[in-house]
C-alpha cells in the first residue's frame, strides 16, 4: 500500500499528459492554480477519487519549467516514476520495509520539492524508492538509517508551492543505483538518455499492481 486506497475497489482514472492530449495545448501550465483545477476537475468529472499514470511517458508538461530544459542537448521529457494525483497532506505509507536513505527538499519551480529516499533490500539486492511532492513537515525528525516498516505513514503529499509548485501529487520511482546521488535523482531523462534510465528505473507498477496501468 503506497496511498490509503484500494485500485482494485475504488474508482481512479489514468492521466495523459503526453503530446496526444489535446486539452494541453490550451492549457497554462505555468499557472499552477490553473493545471490544479484541470487535474482535480478530470477527477471529479469522472468521479475518481485519484488519478494515476506517467512511466515511460513522453510527456509535454515539463516545458513549463527550465529546470527540465538547462542542458544545450535534449530536454528531460520521458517520465522515469508514476504519479499519484491526490488531495494535498494525503498520508504516504511504505510500500517496502527500509531505511532512510536521504532527504531533502529540491526547492526549483517545477522541481520535486521536500524529498524522501527509502533504501531496501530485495531478493539480497539494493533497491532505492523515491518520493517526491511531499510538504516539508515530511521531512521533520528524519534521518540517515532511520527504519521504516512496511505499511508506515511516513510522509504526505504537500501543496503547492511547497511541493515543488505543481498540483498535489506523488511521484513515486524505483531505482537499482543512485549513481552516487543522495536526497534526489532525476525524475525525468531526455530522449537519448531513455533506454539507459529504463534499466536503472524499473516500471514501479511491478510492485503497486494497478490495473490497467
Amino acid at each position: 500500500m503506497l496511498l490509503s486506497f484500494d485500485f482494485k475497489r475504488d474508482p481512479y482514472l489514468i492521466l495523459d499528459f503526453s503530446a496526444s492530449n489535446p486539452e494541453l495545448t490550451s492549457l497554462n501550465l505555468t499557472n499552477t492554480a490553473r493545471f490544479t483545477d484541470y487535474v482535480f476537475g478530470k477527477l471529479k468529472a469522472a468521479g475518481a477519487k485519484i488519478g494515476v499514470g506517467g512511466y515511460n511517458e513522453h510527456r509535454v508538461i515539463y516545458r513549463r519549467s527550465q529546470h527540465f530544459q538547462q542542458t544545450s542537448e535534449q530536454p528531460r521529457e520521458i517520465h522515469l516514476g508514476i504519479d499519484l494525483w491526490a488531495d494535498a497532506e494525503t498520508p504516504v505509507f511504505a510500500p517496502l520495509a527500509g531505511v532512510v536513505h536521504s532527504f531533502q527538499d529540491n526547492a526549483n519551480f517545477g522541481d520535486y520539492g521536500p524529498t524522501i529516499i527509502l533504501e531496501h533490500l530485495v531478493a539480497g539486492k539494493p533497491l532505492y524508492s523515491l518520493y517526491g511532492h511531499l510538504t516539508r513537515s515530511s521531512l521533520d525528525g528524519l534521518s540517515e538509517g532511520k527504519e521504516i516498516k512496511t505499511g508506515e505513514p511516513f510522509a504526505a503529499i504537500g501543496p503547492y508551492p511547497e511541493n515543488g509548485d505543481w498540483p498535489p501529487h506523488l511521484h513515486f520511482q524505483l531505482m537499482n543505483d543512485l549513481l552516487g546521488m543522495k536526497g534526489d535523482f532525476p525524475g525525468v531523462c531526455s530522449l537519448a538518455d531513455r533506454a539507459k534510465f529504463l534499466t536503472i528505473c524499473p516500471n514501479p507498477n511491478d510492485l503497486l499492481q494497478i490495473p490497467g496501468l
